[in-house]
């Protein structure tokens, strides 16, 4: 079964770009030539984004390929199929990766397991159900990628096919 998504490259250091066309054409199986923008939010790095298409599974072979590289700041989104919900991936310097199941409308859906594990360690006093809640719903991530976000509208989108 194959699935569809979008990688976006929010900012990278010019001497990682090529690192990352590496990872992404590991994982795809083919040759990956991305274009790069300057990122107006981050002077000195760079942004690109481009739709993938592949079987499921590619989007956590992608966020995994990119994963752990200082100053890389990204998110892979796949879209839900008729074998797999979608996901979403986030992933900044200083939070590290976020993952988060999407349903068919793009909303997170959060495990049970992992509600009631929030609701038990608020009860326990060891936290804010509010901060567990925007932990579990990817806030502090988007509140940090945002203006990169913002900064990349009308940037070009290519399509990439993964050989299978």
């Amino acid at each position: 079964m194959t699935t569809r998504g979008v990688l976006y490259v929010h900012s990278a250091p010019r001497a990682l770009c090529p690192h990352v066309e590496w990872a992404v054409a590991g994982v795809l199986g083919t040759r990956v030539s991305l274009d790069w923008i300057r990122q107006p939010a981050s002077p000195g790095t760079w942004r690109s984004e481009f739709s993938w298409k592949g079987e499921v599974g590619t989007a956590s072979k992608l966020a995994s390929a990119l994963r752990g590289w200082q100053m890389l700041r990204f998110e892979v989104t796949a879209e839900p199929c008729a074998t797999a919900e979608g996901e979403r991936y986030s992933c900044t310097p200083d939070l590290g990766i976020f993952h988060a199941v999407t349903g068919i409308h793009g909303d997170i859906l959060i495990p049970e397991d992992r509600l009631r594990a929030a609701l038990a360690r608020s009860q326990q006093g060891e936290t804010h159900l509010e901060s567990e809640l925007t932990r579990l719903l990817g806030k502090p991530w988007d509140d940090e990628l945002e203006p990169f976000r913002y900064a990349g509208e009308g940037a070009p989108v290519r399509w990439l096919h993964q050989v299978v």
